[in-house]
């Protein structure tokens, strides 16, 4: 077969198969927003929820959704990009390095309801914390950690040698250039990570119903960390399992449809703002 042919064919297989994942992710999302649209509303997204009659919003889960990323965001981004750098520019290849990838590997590996058997056992009972936001946030971040590693790491490598040596060679300390070349340059890849981590620990419930419960406060918001959390997606997997109102099919159609807009309002604040500043430092770059 000649080559030419066979170019042509891999050419039109791959965009087949790209428009096979777009077609795929068309009609999910359109099918979800198509359900839960019309179910968003004032007192759908700020109101309180119902046990038994029907109407009940959702603003308790909305809260304790962002609250308990924000949570675990924050307590794992520090630890992260720290063990990320540490991987890629102080540590070099040996058993302790190996030891510690094989560790961010398998951990990204375990099951999330795993990882919920472990904060139950740990953070809700041996550590006295029940079913609170803390608990949860903190069991959230062992599922935050393995990825964040890997991509900072990954980030860093990325940038090109001759920006160390350039920085190195006018004078700068390894610290300095870590924070003032390095860093800069490998901020957009970080923050892509940072984005699809966030929006995988959004959408979790098995790790949020075994640590932060099924229950809600009812005062909005209450920013105590000892209160129960329940989120959003835990609140979807609740109303469809257990749930007594009569309209937690509209219920689940419209916390659906609040997750996936969400998640999308959430990639385009923080992926457009890391393209551009990746354009400007390519440019500069230049």
């Amino acid at each position: 077969m000649p080559a030419r042919l066979v170019n042509q064919l891999a050419t039109i297989m791959m965009w087949l198969a790209g428009m096979l994942i777009i077609g795929i992710l068309t009609v999910f999302l359109g099918y979800i927003l198509y359900k839960g649209l019309p179910v968003l509303s004032f007192g759908f997204l700020f109101g309180m929820p119902s046990e038994i009659s029907a109407g009940g919003g959702v603003g308790p889960q909305l809260f304790n959704s962002f609250y308990i990323l924000f949570l675990s965001m924050a307590c794992s981004i520090p630890v992260a990009i720290g063990a990320g750098i540490y991987l890629a520019e102080y540590a070099g290849n040996n058993r302790l390095t190996d030891l510690i990838r094989l560790s961010t590997e398998s951990l990204a590996s375990v099951p999330s309801i795993v990882l919920g058997l472990f904060g139950m056992i740990i953070f809700v009972n041996y550590f006295g914390l029940g079913f609170s936001i803390l608990g949860g946030a903190l069991t959230l971040m062992l599922l935050n950690l393995p990825v964040l590693v890997r991509v900072t790491e990954e980030s860093v490598r990325t940038v090109p040698s001759h920006y160390r040596e350039a920085s190195l060679a006018l004078g700068a300390t390894k610290w300095q250039t870590i924070w003032r070349v390095i860093l800069p340059n490998a901020l957009p890849g970080i923050m892509t990570g940072i984005t699809l981590t966030a929006g995988r620990a959004l959408g979790e419930t098995a790790i949020l119903i075994f640590t932060a419960g099924t229950t809600v406060s009812r005062v909005v918001p209450d920013f105590e960390v000892t209160a129960a959390g329940e989120t959003l997606a835990v609140h979807l997997w609740y109303v469809m399992a257990v749930g007594l109102v009569p309209d937690r099919i509209s219920i689940a159609d419209g916390i659906g449809a609040l997750l996936i807009l969400t998640i999308l309002v959430i990639n385009l604040v923080v992926l457009i703002p890391g393209k551009l500043l990746q354009r400007k430092l390519g440019a500069s770059g230049h």
